[in-house]
This record gives structure tokens, sequence and C-alpha cells, in this order.
């Protein structure tokens, strides 16, 4: 399992974009559930579902990581707005793999500006940013997959 794919949908569901998660790994032999808390339950900390002897599946609070709760509490009315992927592709945070990066963590954006490619049946897609202000948070690590709609950046308008 990628524990940095993992951190991203438990970001997902931190935010409200997905309520439940069902992942089954059958090469490794993990299924992981994860079961955002409604108003009325307690915690509200996902549900992780490990395989455990004898075919029961043992249960334990998924913590999520305090930059992830900052920034989704941060986000309901703070002016941060999502880049959100245009296809489905895989992400690329530089032009060629000894290329700096197009944008990193706190670099001011412009509209036109390039943050990112995302190369779709063998076709690089350069990115822009269609969007002014400061890069909080990089959502997508190099290299990951990314579906139409996926947040990739966090970006404070100014």
């Amino acid at each position: 399992m990628d524990l940095k794919l993992l951190k991203s949908l438990v970001r997902l569901m931190e935010r409200g974009e997905v309520n439940e998660l069902e992942i089954e790994d059958e090469k490794a032999g993990v299924r992981i559930h994860l079961r955002r808390g409604g108003a009325g339950e307690t915690g509200g900390a996902p549900l992780v579902m490990l395989p455990g002897g004898g075919g029961q599946g043992a249960a334990a609070a998924a913590p999520a990581p305090r930059e992830a709760a900052a920034l989704a509490a941060e986000s309901t009315g703070s002016g941060l707005k999502e880049i959100k992927s245009p296809m489905v592709g895989t992400f690329y945070r530089s032009a060629s793999p000894d290329a700096d990066p197009f944008v990193s963590e706190g670099a001011r954006v412009g509209e036109d500006d390039v943050v990112c490619i995302i190369e779709a049946m063998k076709v690089m897609n350069e990115i822009k940013a269609e969007c002014q202000g400061e890069i909080v948070e990089i959502l997508v690590e190099n290299g990951d997959p990314v579906e139409f709609g996926q947040p990739m950046f966090l970006v404070r308008s100014h």
C-alpha cells in the first residue's frame, strides 16, 4: 500500500469530498475501509480495516495529518482555491526529471503560469494555474496518477 496515496485519500475525506472508501490490495493481502463520521457521530476519524488472524478484521482509527486538518478548517472561508486536474493522467511537477519544479509551496502564481504537466496517452499537457495567489499545498506527489477533477494544489487568493 502506498502511504502517500492513503494520506491523500484521508485529506479528501477531511474536506468532505469523499464519505466512504474501500480499497483492497489482493497482492499484498490488505483491505482498507475508510468511513467519514457523520454529524451525529463522535470522533470523525476515518476507520481503517486491516486483515487480522482467523479472517477477522482489526479496526483502528487513522489519525489525520495536522497540516491537512488545519487546511481543511482554514479552507472553509479563507479564500483557498483548488487547482483541479482537467483530465486523467500522470502528474509531473517539472518538464523533465532533472529540471526544477514549475512551482513549490509558497510560490506565487498568475493565471497563465504553468503549475504542472499531466501526461495522458503519451501526450504532455501543460496545466496552468487559472487563478492568482500563493501555492499553499501540493496535494499530489510527482509521478502519481490523477483523476479528472482531483485537487492537485491549494492556492490562497490575494
